[in-house]
C-alpha cells in the first residue's frame, strides 16, 4: 500500500523511486487532463450534465490530482519532482483558461474551466507538503461549485435544446432558480469572497507567495 511505501520510502533506491516518481505523474497528467494530455475531457462532454456533474467535478478527473497529493510524502524528495508538479500546474492552469474564452459550447467552456482548475490544484502540490491543504480544500470546493454550473447547464440546455452559447440570452426572467444558482457558481469559480472558491483560490496564491515562487504565481494569476 502506498502508507507502507511511505513508512519504507528511505530504503528504496533512489533511481527507482525517481522513475516511479514521474511515471506517477504521467499517470495524473492523462488521469486529471494535464498539458499536454488535456484534451479529451472536453470530447468527453456528450454524457448527460448529470453525470458530468459528477465525473467531471467531484470524482474521476479528480483522482489523479488526490494520487499525487496521497503520493506527496513518497516522491516529494526526488529531484524536480515537485517543480514539473508545479510547471505542469501552470501551463495547464494558463493554456486550458485561454482556451475557453473562445469555446461556444456552454458544457465545453466548463470542462477547460475544469482542466483549468485542476491545473491550479497541480500548481498547489508543486509547491510541496506547504501546498498540500490548500491543493486539498480546492479540490473539495470546485467538486461543490463545478457540479452546480453543470447541473444549471444541463437545465440551460434542456429548456432551450442547444449547447451554443451564442444562441442563449435574456433566461434570467423565465429560469430564475438556474440564473442565481449559476451566478453563484460562476462567482465561486471566479473565487469572489465569501464564496468558497476565493479561500480555496486564495489560499493557493497565499501559499505560492510565502513559498517564494512569485513568476509562477503572476501566471496564475492571470
Amino acid at each position: 500500500s502506498i502508507r507502507y511505501l511511505i513508512a519504507h520510502v528511505i530504503v528504496l533506491p533512489p533511481t527507482t523511486l525517481a522513475i516511479a516518481g514521474f511515471c506517477f505523474i504521467i499517470g495524473a497528467m492523462g488521469k486529471s487532463a494535464q498539458v499536454p494530455l488535456h484534451v479529451w475531457l472536453p470530447d468527453a462532454m456528450e454524457a448527460p450534465t448529470t453525470i458530468s456533474a459528477l465525473i467531471h467535478a467531484a470524482t474521476m478527473v479528480n483522482a489523479g490530482v488526490y494520487l499525487m497529493a496521497r503520493s506527496l510524502p513518497l516522491f516529494a524528495s526526488v529531484p524536480y519532482w515537485t517543480d514539473t508538479l508545479m510547471w505542469i500546474g501552470v501551463i495547464t492552469a494558463f493554456l486550458a483558461a485561454t482556451m475557453a474564452l473562445v469555446e461556444p459550447d456552454l458544457k465545453r467552456v466548463l470542462a477547460y474551466s475544469t482542466v483549468s482548475q485542476l491545473g491550479f490544484m497541480m500548481f498547489a502540490l508543486g509547491l510541496g507538503f506547504s501546498g498540500f491543504t490548500a491543493a486539498t480544500y480546492h479540490l473539495m470546493s470546485h467538486a461543490i461549485f463545478k457540479a452546480l454550473l453543470f447541473l444549471g447547464a444541463g437545465a440551460v440546455i434542456h429548456t432551450i435544446g442547444t449547447r451554443n452559447m451564442y444562441e442563449m440570452g435574456g433566461l434570467k426572467t423565465s429560469m430564475k432558480v438556474a440564473y442565481y444558482t449559476m451566478l453563484i457558481g460562476g462567482l465561486s469559480l471566479a473565487g469572489l469572497i465569501p464564496l468558497s472558491g476565493f479561500w480555496s483560490k486564495d489560499y493557493i496564491f497565499l501559499t505560492a507567495w510565502e513559498t517564494g515562487r512569485y513568476i509562477p504565481l503572476a501566471i496564475m494569476v492571470v
